[in-house]
């Protein structure tokens, strides 16, 4: 620990810029790994048949609620985009505002998945340029005392000047490569899920579009059947030709 102190006060003043996107890079870290990986959870596998159940018998009320409940224990977005379809087609939404709903919902989701990803890739590529500059001021340094030094400090300006400039280099790839690790892992996953948030939701949005369409269908031919049977119908007298 005495010897990371002692490097760390050796690099300069960049060493506490690398210092605090240190910091940002742990933080963020921490976030998007609880996020994507403790927070985050699948819904269950008979999800959508337990939608479909509910669906096909017209229970609209019971697949909200059968897909809140899930979204409030498992966080999961997709459980939360189906509660809202279910919702609007409680309330009588058309097909059309069905589609807008629940796209917006996806939009939404997937920017809640892959926000502040992005900065771990920032934070690695300028750690790795603090330490760089660090080399280079550190570089220079050197060299500007080695050129007014006397001969007998030459040997000890130069070698500080060297360790300032590794030590930079050093603590920025300390920095740089968790970041940029970090960054691929969260970026695959987050790719992965929100390529199977869009398709299950587009599966979802299907079943209620073509489940609640044939809903309405049976309900618009019964309610014709209905009003044939309660009334009778007039056939028009035949035309006589002279």
């Amino acid at each position: 620990m005495t010897g990371i102190i002692q490097a760390f006060n050796e690099g300069g003043i960049f060493m506490y810029c690398i210092l605090a996107f240190g910091l940002f890079t742990a933080a963020f870290i921490a976030e998007r790994a609880n996020a994507l990986f403790f927070k985050m959870k699948d819904v269950p596998s008979n999800f959508r048949a337990q939608l479909l159940q509910n669906l096909s018998k017209g229970d609209y009320l019971g697949a909200q609620n059968m897909a809140q409940n899930i979204a409030n224990t498992t966080n999961s977005p997709l459980a939360r985009i189906a509660a809202l379809g279910a919702q609007l087609r409680t309330n009588g939404a058309g097909d059309d505002e069905l589609q807008a709903r629940m796209d917006e919902s996806l939009s939404k989701e997937i920017s809640n998945l892959d926000r502040r990803t992005g900065f771990l890739g920032m934070f690695g590529n300028v750690a790795t340029l603090l330490g760089l500059l660090g080399t280079i001021v550190g570089m220079i340094h050197s060299f500007g005392a080695v050129a007014s030094a006397s001969p007998a400090d030459r040997a000890t300006l130069l070698s500080k000047g060297i360790s300032e400039a590794m030590n930079c280099t050093a603590f920025g790839l300390i920095v740089a490569i968790p970041a940029l690790v970090a960054y691929a892992i969260f970026q695959n996953k987050t790719d992965k899920a929100v390529t199977a948030l869009t398709e299950s939701t587009t599966e979802i949005f299907n079943d209620l579009l073509f489940l609640t369409e044939s809903d309405r269908v049976a309900a618009n031919a019964s309610q014709q059947r209905q009003l044939s049977g309660g009334r009778s119908v007039e056939r028009p007298a035949p035309s006589m030709t002279v």
